[in-house]
């Protein structure tokens, strides 16, 4: 298999034309030994937690599928910790939706003249463009399609997209008592023009609490595999 992309939490592997292979890491991001989704460098190590991780990535993209969102998961090897998926090409080199139920973590600081801590953001959705060097900057919609990211429609469908597939992903943690503050997406292109769900959907890219308390992504996992 030829190796496209080495990534924080995940490699990416080419398998034809058509399909990939993500071969999950034990790596979550954060800053200090602190896990925080929305970071942009690895924190810490969690033994286990990359095939833990696929397995919540195939709970949730099993249960899309039965409401009828299309995505670009295809089957896991539990085992093997890898996922099969359509190949996707992303917008630009790369872009990162990120949907807000709640002020906290990097909404709060940049915004603290106005927002209040867990003040509720009426499902806020931004988008950050996935560039370390520049701290994943925030861009609007005019700006992406400016510089030739995405299209007008292209955005109205990723917007779209997230507030069902986030809705979906909250009702399920909600029927177990945990709070969804905020989730971190990735779209992407396929061979036929659609923007679908890309990446994963695990306990690393979402923040959870329980009874007002942050969940590492380790518990975070076991409840909801439980």
């Amino acid at each position: 298999m030829k190796l496209l992309y080495k990534g924080k939490t995940k490699d990416v592997y080419e398998l034809d034309a058509e399909t990939v292979r993500l071969q999950f890491k034990d790596d979550v991001t954060g800053k200090d030994g602190i896990f925080d989704p929305g970071a942009n460098e690895i924190a810490l190590s969690i033994e286990g937690i990359g095939k833990r991780n696929l397995a919540v990535s195939t709970l949730f993209f099993e249960k899309l599928a039965t409401n009828n969102i299309p995505t670009h998961f295809i089957s896991s090897d539990l085992e093997a910790g890898t996922m099969d998926a359509k190949k996707c090409t992303p917008f630009g080199k790369g872009i990162e939706i990120i949907q807000r139920k709640y002020a906290v973590g990097s909404f709060l600081r940049r915004y603290g003249l106005y927002a209040t801590e867990m003040m509720p953001l009426n499902n806020y959705v931004e988008i950050t463009l996935k560039d370390d060097k520049r701290q994943d900057p925030l861009i609007t919609e005019d700006g992406l399609v400016a510089l030739n990211i995405l299209t007008h429609t292209q955005y109205d469908s990723l917007i779209n997209q997230t507030k069902q597939i986030v809705d979906i992903i909250d009702k399920f943690l909600e029927a177990k008592n945990l709070q969804l503050i905020d989730i971190k997406l990735e779209f992407g292109i396929d061979t036929e023009d659609n923007v679908l769900l890309t990446d994963e959907i695990s306990s690393g890219n979402m923040r959870v609490y329980r009874n007002g308390e942050k969940l590492e992504p380790a518990e975070l996992t076991d409840l909801i595999l439980a």
